[in-house]
């Protein structure tokens, strides 16, 4: 009896160690990667009957632009990938989605987006950038324009391929040009 509740206390304690501990604040590059891979292989190729709709929006990469310190400057980018992942679940939040994409690809684009968001949420209380408001309206008005679009074309199948296609630029554009952010923690 004695013998398994020390068992049971050692178990309690070894648990309350590991849930103790800080989780490291981090974007996973792998993640991003992953999320790049599944919203495109859930469409295929843009559709050429959707390209009288495709039409080409302003993308605001100086929100991804780096000034200043190293580290502020990695910071103020891993912010702006946090917002931009945000604004990527904000646009899936409805219920008239496409039936044509492969609906278990697009669930699990949506669950490492979401796990993304929760992973990184702290850092936005890390590193003082004083620019991120400008950073993220840039952001926010670039998605907003996203979600106008599609809402203009009343979520059709081809308004929903134009959004794929910004987006798959957008976590392009991040993947080649901040692979600097992936490495930085805190703690």
């Amino acid at each position: 009896m004695a013998h398994q509740t020390i068992t049971w206390m050692s178990a309690f304690l070894c648990l309350a160690q590991v849930f103790s501990m800080p989780m490291p604040c981090k974007l996973q590059r792998h993640l991003l990667g992953t999320t790049y891979i599944l919203l495109r292989d859930m469409g295929g190729h843009f559709p050429l009957e959707c390209l009288q709709e495709n039409v080409i929006m302003a993308f605001p990469a100086t929100a991804f632009a780096s000034s200043g310190e190293p580290q502020v400057s990695a910071w103020a980018g891993a912010k702006s990938i946090y917002e931009t992942l945000k604004n990527i679940d904000t646009l899936f939040v409805t219920d008239e989605l496409p039936t044509m994409w492969d609906q278990q690809k697009f669930e699990y684009f949506q669950n490492i987006i979401y796990r993304q968001i929760e992973e990184s949420e702290c850092m936005m209380g890390s590193v003082d950038t004083r620019d991120y408001l400008i950073r993220a309206k840039m952001l926010n008005n670039y998605f907003r324009n996203i979600a106008a679009g599609l809402k203009e074309k009343n979520f059709t199948y081809c308004a929903w391929e134009v959004v794929r296609k910004e987006l798959l630029y957008t976590l392009e554009f991040i993947l080649i040009h901040h692979s600097d952010i992936y490495h930085s923690t805190i703690m």
